[in-house]
């Protein structure tokens, strides 16, 4: 007997861990869902929709500390409880979110200090994210609530995984409490004030600090030193903030469960670029897999670059693992109601950069509040429409296709060197030099410009202690760096490597003090150039049009630098009657390497074109690189060892190509796919091509 009750105990066991498990061998194909959101009970049609979509997970309870703590310690886990037994029922997984990112009004009111005090004073109750993440009343109550939710949820069988917070960050809480720990921090970091006044040059406008005590709020502060330090200090809250989360939901998850995040990029409208209050890298170490929040464009403006762009930062954050799409649009903002086909076309999309995961914000459209005309995957009524019965289509070749498109792992030869501190550092200056563009304006049309010729891309940050792994690193406005970075990206051209520089890198150290010697400092010797005069363009164009792209591309935007180069190659001078004996664009063997350095801002048709031609020079232009935008190629090995080649058509015209590859089969019909063969891409169509 005793034998028979361990036996079945056994196998509910590994039926258990199995169910937890699951997820790994099978892509996720989800919505965000709020029970507490609905205006009538719905959720068994609800379930009954996704079932028919293909929905296989769905992430719940993020939003919803109002509702599980309505009262100080008084908690109602119902509309949790009913999901997490329906979806269980229906087969269907769920991630769980801490509801910590938008605090409940008896908490205002009942600590009036829990709301962030900002440099414009202190937020008012109403919008999400507007406490201080640092105050210990938020504190005490927020672990309070992850640990109750924990403790209720942690033995639901459907719970694949959970999610930290939400799109964290420190919301700019710079009051009274956080100058304080701003104190201390800079005390562990500096020791002496000496220290700290010869760094950031605070004799300047009598800003020196003689005493610990006399130590100023760095809200009225005009030294970027101190605001590019103080906007690092608050990065690294929220590094500490996810994880101490991350460590309490630790304590409870089974395993093969697993603890992610979702965030959010540079917004524009839609995700843009390298998010400017949150170190990605830094803060994903406490995490067990990367999530991100990917918006775009959609329509007649979709390109997919965001998508690849968010994708690739995601990807690398994880040192090249797969990631999870917790939040993108089904239908969103009425722009952005997707063209037939782009559906598909979006959710292969991600795949093809390394997802295993697609989640859709949100299911259903919400008939109150501020997020109103977001819509969901279905609309204020609750009907099928256009864009959910495409969903079907997708929720179903994901299952289909799981062991062939799931983990895929992507290599690549190309990386995009970014750095927060270079990013805080030129963005505090672009206005007092008369520049337009930020950081992320720099490093964008780079990154476009390699994303159009279908070179794939990693990110890499200051911490990276393997740049050897790549051939040709992209570096945009490096403005803000130590010293022994520079001499890595110096040893990395020595030794074979090639790299592209952009106008104001090199410029400071890394606490944004400008060194003495003649520009670009410690890279000139790798670049071969010098200049110690910059200035913005009149009416400046590269002289000869030297990249071929016609008078209304060859134009000289915003910045210049005046460059004198000692062993470089010029490429481009700039046409002007007193700048003309300046390089613009210069090229530079060094070592076995090569150094690339554009010293203005270029319009997108010259950047491309130089990119062109370093790829070529690395030796990484290839068959893909015959294959342009709008046709979008991607590449990567599957779980099997087969190579899995994506074909994506950007565009409302059907296009035929050439395959350049080893035969194949097109896993979505089923067809073979022979070498140099024509294969017919329909408008916003796709083929997935597994290698032999």
């Amino acid at each position: 007997m005793k034998k028979l009750l361990f036996l079945f105990l056994l196998l509910i066991s590994i039926q258990t861990i199995h169910g937890q498990n699951s997820h790994k061998d099978q892509l996720l194909y989800g919505v965000a869902y709020y029970d507490e959101y609905m205006p009538y009970d719905r959720l068994d049609k609800d379930i009954q929709m996704m079932k028919a979509a293909g929905i296989n997970v769905v992430r719940i309870a993020e939003s919803t500390w109002s509702t599980v703590e309505p009262q100080d310690g008084v908690f109602d886990f119902t509309h949790i409880d009913r999901v997490l037994n329906a979806m269980h029922k229906a087969g269907i997984k769920v991630i769980v979110g801490t509801p910590t990112y938008a605090v409940p009004t008896w908490l205002a009111r009942k600590y009036h200090d829990v709301l962030a005090i900002t440099p414009q004073g202190q937020n008012q109750y109403g919008v999400r994210q507007s406490m201080d993440i640092t105050n210990k009343n938020f504190r005490f109550h927020a672990e309070r609530v992850i640990r109750k939710i924990m403790e209720h949820v942690k033995d639901y069988p459907a719970i694949i995984g959970y999610q930290a917070d939400n799109e964290t960050k420190a919301y700019n809480t710079a009051g009274p409490g956080v100058q304080k720990l701003f104190v201390e921090y800079m005390k562990r970091k500096f020791v002496t004030l000496d220290s700290i006044n010869r760094a950031f040059g605070l004799d300047y406008w009598s800003n020196r600090i003689n005493s610990w005590e006399d130590f100023p709020s760095m809200t009225g502060s005009i030294n970027a030193s101190e605001v590019a330090e103080f906007a690092r200090f608050q990065r690294t809250l929220v590094t500490d903030y996810l994880a101490w989360q991350a460590s309490i939901i630790n304590e409870y998850k089974r395993p093969g469960q697993f603890v992610t995040q979702n965030f959010d990029f540079d917004w524009r409208g839609f995700s843009y670029g390298i998010q400017p209050d949150v170190d990605h890298f830094a803060a994903a170490k406490a995490l067990d897999i990367a999530g991100v929040d990917i918006y775009h464009p959609s329509q007649d403006a979709l390109t997919g670059t965001e998508i690849s762009f968010g994708g690739d930062v995601a990807r690398s954050m994880k040192g090249g693992k797969n990631y999870l799409v917790i939040e993108t649009e089904a239908q969103g903002f009425p722009q952005w109601i997707p063209y037939p086909g782009q559906l598909r076309l979006q959710a292969f999309s991600h795949l093809a950069s390394g997802a295993n995961m697609v989640e859709y914000w949100h299911w259903h459209s919400i008939h109150n509040s501020a997020e109103t005309y977001w819509k969901g995957l279905l609309s204020h009524d609750f009907e099928p429409n256009p864009t959910y019965d495409e969903a079907k289509s997708i929720g179903h070749d994901f299952e289909r296709l799981s062991p062939d498109l799931i983990n895929l792992k992507i290599t690549n030869k190309v990386a995009i060197l970014f750095s927060n501190e270079a990013l805080t550092a030129f963005n505090c200056f672009k206005f007092g030099w008369g520049s337009r563009e930020s950081y992320n304006d720099i490093l964008r049309p780079m990154y476009d410009a390699l994303y159009r010729m279908n070179i794939g891309v990693d990110f890499v940050d200051p911490s990276n202690t393997n740049l050897a792994a790549y051939k040709l690193l992209i570096v945009p406005a490096l403005y803000a760096a130590p010293d022994s970075l520079l001499e890595r990206l110096n040893l990395f051209v020595k030794n074979g490597g090639h790299i592209v520089y952009t106008f104001k890198s090199g410029f400071s150290d890394q606490y944004v003090k400008v060194r003495t010697t003649r520009q670009p400092g410690i890279i000139a010797e790798a670049c071969g150039i010098y200049y110690n005069q910059f200035t913005t363009p009149q009416n400046v164009t590269l002289k000869g049009d030297p990249f071929q792209v016609g008078s209304e591309n060859n134009k000289v935007n915003t910045w210049m630098e005046l460059i004198t180069p000692t062993t470089a190659k010029v490429l481009a001078s700039y046409d002007h009657p007193v700048w003309g004996k300046y390089a613009a664009v210069t090229q530079n063997s060094y070592g076995t390497g090569l150094a690339t350095y554009i010293g203005c801002m270029t319009s997108n048709a010259i950047t491309g074109k130089i990119l062109t031609d370093v790829v070529k020079k690395a030796g990484l232009w290839g068959e893909a690189q015959k294959l342009t935008f709008p046709i979008v190629l991607k590449q990567g090995v599957n779980k099997k060892g087969k190579t899995i080649c994506y074909l994506f058509n950007y565009s409302a015209k059907p296009t035929s190509v050439t395959y350049p590859f080893g035969n194949g089969k097109e896993l979505l019909l089923g067809q073979t796919i022979n070498t140099n063969s024509e294969v017919q891409l329909e408008p916003w169509g796709m083929k997935i091509i597994e290698g032999e």
